[in-house]
């Protein structure tokens, strides 16, 4: 069996430091495109609970804004907020 001395060791640490600080950037590269968004059409803005049971969420999808009512019976949609001008 051959030995593995420091030298290919430290060869090997920076060749995998090399692979992966190569995927971090290929991966900071593809979001500033807009090709790697991870979940960036949907989204909760806000949750807030209104007793032990229920909670109301403000839910964002694709830009639009709509109140959710959770936790009773039954789920249901209270409606979708206007757009408002930015």
């Amino acid at each position: 069996m051959q030995e593995i001395g420091w030298n290919g060791l430290l060869t090997a640490a920076l060749a995998l430091a090399g692979v992966l600080g190569a995927l971090v950037l290929a991966l900071r590269g593809l979001r500033a495109a807009g090709m790697a968004r991870g979940g960036a059409r949907l989204g909760i803005e806000e949750a807030v609970a209104l007793d032990g049971r229920r909670r109301l969420l403000l839910v964002r999808c694709d830009g639009k804004h709509l109140l959710l009512l959770t936790g009773g019976a039954q789920d249901q949609v209270v409606g979708w907020l206007p757009e408002t001008q930015a």
